[in-house]
């Protein structure tokens, strides 16, 4: 049985309590922590940068999944790889030389991983694959918290599923925006390994059962 890795995104958390958040996703049992970074002008929000990595890497041990939904990113990689990211993943929307932009990851002793937003298909995606460590499908449209999953999106996930197969290739295949209790067995069920929710972890009573139901093991 698939083993569902799931990173809940400190987007959603009080940023006033930023330490707190992490230390939240680390006893519910969680995988990783997410964090989403925007500056504005890629996507219609403003987040945090580096240094709020930095701050966050003493709380745990567990991977930063850093997702930089931002232009030009290859000019912030090296700080967000001192900072403490394990996955640094771009948007692929957001840049020209894709490949140098992973090896620029690579380089820096990180994880590579791309994103796309709901209207770039995944064929777009083909010539990266082999050199990547993670994709991330975006289910919904990035730069808010709380949105409705966007079930087309589901169809990118078992379209990426089959071509890793046809292609033994071992990349993951994160998905984010509208995962919930209610949303999470379609997504798992697509072929996705990595569940990123953000609101509706924060907002769950009891996190360690929500991490449990959306692993599939409650």
């Amino acid at each position: 049985m698939t083993t569902h890795l799931i990173a809940p995104s400190i987007l959603s958390a009080d940023f006033s309590r930023m330490g707190e958040a992490v230390s939240e996703i680390q006893n519910a049992e969680a995988d990783w922590v997410h964090i989403d970074v925007m500056d504005g002008i890629f996507v219609p929000n403003l987040t945090f940068g580096p240094k709020m990595v930095g701050d966050l890497r003493p709380y745990t041990d567990l991977p930063f999944d850093v997702h930089l939904m931002i232009e030009k990113p290859d000019q912030l990689i090296p700080a967000f790889a001192e900072a403490g990211a394990d996955y640094i993943t771009f948007h692929l929307e957001a840049v020209v030389h894709a490949h140098r932009t992973v090896q620029l990851i690579r380089s820096l002793g990180k994880k590579p991983g791309v994103s796309i937003v709901p209207s770039t298909p995944v064929s777009l995606l083909t010539e990266l694959l082999p050199f990547i460590d993670q994709v991330l499908i975006m289910t919904v449209n990035p730069g808010f918290g709380g949105q409705n999953l966007i079930e087309t999106c589901l169809d990118k996930i078992r379209s990426l599923a089959a071509i890793r197969k046809e292609l033994n290739l071992n990349f993951l295949i994160a998905a984010d925006g509208g995962i919930n209790v209610q949303t999470s067995s379609k997504v798992r069920n697509a072929g996705t390994d990595v569940l990123i929710a953000g609101s509706a972890f924060f907002s769950a009573a009891d996190k360690k059962q929500f991490v449990k139901v959306l692993k599939g093991i409650s």
